[in-house]
């Protein structure tokens, strides 16, 4: 099958044949019709993360139909149109049995622990548990949007940051994973203010719903977010990752209000200052994301057949595999919207 491959930290990919993965008796191989391209996989491609062994096949957010299963598959055949969680779980041990799959103590990560979807084909573990039927209706390219980041998104709006209709809520980048609280918390009727240091992702964010949006490198956003907001974000979301974006997001929040930490932090930045003193005397909440479990699916793709929400308006590119590792390296700057891979 033809992927694009990383031998070298930091070096372009390599588009390539290389052998299918192999199917273990409770797996899915799933030929991938559409992937997107997320700044967790530009970590990868840097390096920051220690679970990827070279050469490797990055990509996770992937959507296809089941090419073939292993003899222990029941519920899943050849020809199902289907994705997958970016964490696959195991199923057996204490965080699965709660059905908190994302955080499984055996998980497994297509793109990172092991090869992913910029290929032909990946490799769905514990199938029955894992792959996600999807509706006919709902074009691959957009079950691919829903990817990490809408779904990670989700899971930050609702189950962790649970957002209410009329809460204020404070985005802090407005990439692929920001745009999505954008859309999602304008749907749960939450007044948006989107922050990010770029006008092209702001002007995206307006679009989508955000009521105020403010540019983090002319302003002081914490403290403009308490004054339009009347003491603080109920819920304020880093959507971006870094020590800058994950203080202005626990400042700008009022008494009680509740920070959730979605992007990733690498370096030098990986453990920030907390302001403990803000957290214990206004009894501020911090919660961590790591996805979405396999049983949050179906809630969100009723949302997305409501007509509530649509992933398929943050797709901001369309490119082949062989653009990928280009598409890859430039993730360092500001982009607007989900590049999408099609295969």
């Amino acid at each position: 099958m033809r992927a694009a491959v990383l031998h070298a930290f930091r070096e372009p990919l390599s588009l390539e044949e290389v052998p299918e993965p192999e199917l273990p008796p409770d797996g899915a191989l799933v030929e991938v019709r559409a992937t997107g391209l997320c700044r967790s996989d530009w970590h990868g491609w840097m390096g920051h993360d220690d679970s990827i062994a070279l050469p490797h096949v990055p990509g996770h957010e992937f959507a296809g139909v089941v090419a073939e299963v292993g003899p222990e598959v029941r519920g899943i055949r050849p020809g199902d149109r289907v994705t997958a969680p970016f964490c696959c779980g195991c199923g057996a041990c204490e965080p699965c049995r709660l059905g908190h799959t994302q955080i499984c103590e055996r998980d497994y990560q297509p793109g990172f622990t092991g090869w992913g979807s910029f290929a032909e084909r990946v490799l769905v573990p514990v199938a029955d548990l894992n792959c996600v039927p999807l509706p006919g209706e709902l074009a691959f390219e957009a079950a691919a949007a829903l990817g990490c980041r809408f779904m990670t998104a989700f899971a930050a709006v609702g189950e962790r940051g649970r957002v209410r209709a009329g809460d204020w809520l404070a985005v802090h980048g407005c990439g692929g994973v920001g745009l999505s609280v954008v859309m999602l918390g304008r749907a749960l009727g939450a007044r948006v203010i989107a922050v990010d240091v770029a006008p092209g992702p702001l002007a995206r964010a307006a679009e989508l719903g955000a009521e105020q949006t403010l540019d983090a490198g002319a302003e002081d956003a914490a403290a403009a977010i308490r004054e339009l907001t009347g003491g603080g974000a109920h819920v304020s979301i880093d959507a971006i990752g870094s020590a800058a974006t994950a203080a202005a997001s626990v400042r700008c929040l009022r008494r009680r209000g509740r920070h959730v930490q979605v992007g990733l932090l690498a370096g030098d930045e990986r453990e920030p200052r907390v302001p403990m003193a803000e957290l214990i005397s206004r009894e501020l909440e911090i919660a961590g994301v790591h996805g979405m479990p396999v049983r949050g699916y179906p809630a969100l793709l009723r949302l997305v057949a409501s007509g509530a929400v649509d992933p398929a308006r943050l797709i901001g590119r369309r490119i082949g595999l062989e653009d990928a590792g280009a598409a890859l390296a430039a993730m360092d700057r500001p982009a607007e919207g989900i590049t999408v891979i099609g295969l």
